[in-house]
């Protein structure tokens, strides 16, 4: 069974519950065939705890790596890291990706994941859009990544800003190829 690694990035743009709600889902696959690293950035941190009120990302089992941590293993693409999810992606962040400006561990795995041909996804979290966001948005793309914006659906009725949220991230889960179980239309 080959193992599946994948990297989470958490920027400082609203919407903390998203990455709450991602590593909650990516705690309960259960799979020993999965690898998870995380990198917060400092606003991620703040916002993280400004607007869901808890330090709980201390909690999650998964290795955190310092933004600042080049030493990190999916700073290289021999360390064949398969998929990079940035949750929630600021337009900052959207920028620097789109630059090719490696200035922290976040932009720089993100830059392997291209450079590597792999799976990079971008929760993007802002509105409305400049000029400005919509080329980074084409220009990522273009490069190979997957622009997945935080944009709720509500057919599944959802109940509490958790089951909301879970909207966005089974799409983005779907996306990096990882079965959960979600709400399906038509099913």
């Amino acid at each position: 069974m080959m193992k599946r690694k994948v990297v989470i990035a958490i920027t400082g743009a609203s919407g903390a519950i998203y990455a709450k709600v991602l590593l909650d889902k990516l705690v309960g696959l259960q799979r020993p065939d999965l690898e998870v690293g995380l990198i917060m950035s400092d606003n991620a941190l703040q916002v993280w705890e400004f607007e869901l009120q808890n330090q709980s990302y201390k909690d999650y089992p998964f290795k955190i790596y310092s933004k600042t941590d080049f030493s990190a293993p999916f700073a290289s693409g021999s360390a064949k890291y398969d998929t990079m999810i940035i949750c929630p992606c600021s337009m900052g962040t959207l920028a620097r990706v789109a630059s090719g400006i490696s200035n922290d561990l976040t932009t720089r795995a993100a830059d392997v994941m291209l450079k590597e041909r792999r799976k990079l996804i971008l929760v993007t979290r802002d509105t409305p859009l400049s000029l400005i966001h919509i080329q980074n948005m084409k220009v990522v793309t273009e490069a190979g990544a997957i622009v997945c914006p935080a944009t709720p659906s509500f057919y599944s009725l959802p109940k509490s800003f958790e089951e909301l949220a879970a909207t966005v991230v089974d799409r983005v889960l779907d996306l990096a190829d990882l079965e959960v179980s979600s709400f399906r239309w038509g099913e």
